[in-house]
């Protein structure tokens, strides 16, 4: 009876210890398959976040005409698999608050995680009229921002662009902190009044309102973008 009570016992305890260990490994199995939504970046997707103003909202037209939306739905841009984000708000700059009370370091913000791979600074020249060195120091923040948020997203800056051959001091005043703070912080700094876009074809490129891109506007700064925004996603590609 000691025997085949022992071998009882002995059959319960090993039994006893199989269950806990299957249940030990179920749950381990379980938390690494079911600890959250995977981010883009852990998926290969890589995301792209655009910080701007009405340049980039499809003001003037409409959402589904601006250029980040254009840029998104472009089937040539599609098989690079990147994800927009677009965080413009009308009004905003560095240091202009636009809708919501969003500025560009706002939108920063909201919108930049470390699954960002690209940022894309567009404008603005709604900081025309600030104090001096005041949109220098805005820019420098968001661009620190970025940096502390997503520390190896590519920054893009791209300034206000102008209409005229002849642009007012102030825009050039902005251009020139953007640009300032943009090479001080390592970005990319792109000037389109020094690259002359749009101001050789305005009247086609710009809509009635004289401030806001046109449908064949929008379209135009989809092309400009995309040149810039697609080798800075080939570059890590997998080959």
């Amino acid at each position: 009876m000691r025997t085949q009570a022992s071998r009882k016992g002995l059959l319960w305890t090993t039994t006893a210890i199989t269950t806990v260990c299957l249940s030990v490994l179920a749950i381990l199995s379980a938390c690494s398959s079911d600890a959250g939504p995977r981010s883009s970046a852990a998926s290969g997707q890589p995301t792209v976040v655009i910080i701007g103003d009405s340049l980039s909202t499809g003001h003037g037209t409409s959402p589904a005409d601006a250029w980040p939306k254009l840029v998104e739905n472009d089937p040539a841009f599609q098989p690079l698999q990147a994800n927009i984000v677009n965080a413009a708000r009308d009004g905003s700059g560095y240091v202009s608050a636009g809708d919501n009370g969003s500025t560009f370091g706002s939108q920063v913000d909201a919108a930049v995680t470390d699954a960002t791979r690209v940022v894309v600074f567009f404008g603005s020249e709604n900081d025309m009229g600030t104090a001096s060195g005041e949109t220098e120091l805005a820019a420098a923040q968001a661009f620190a921002s970025v940096k502390a948020r997503a520390p190896h997203a590519d920054i893009v800056v791209v300034g206000p662009p102008s209409y005229t051959s002849s642009p007012e001091p102030g825009r050039l005043d902005i251009r020139d902190q953007d640009k300032a703070a943009a090479l001080k912080a390592g970005a990319d700094f792109v000037d389109p009044i020094d690259l002359g876009w749009i101001m050789n074809d305005a009247p086609n490129l710009i809509g009635p309102d004289g401030d806001h891109p046109s449908a064949a506007g929008q379209l135009y700064l989809q092309a400009k973008m995309e040149a810039l925004i697609e080798p800075l996603i080939q570059r890590d590609r997998p080959q």
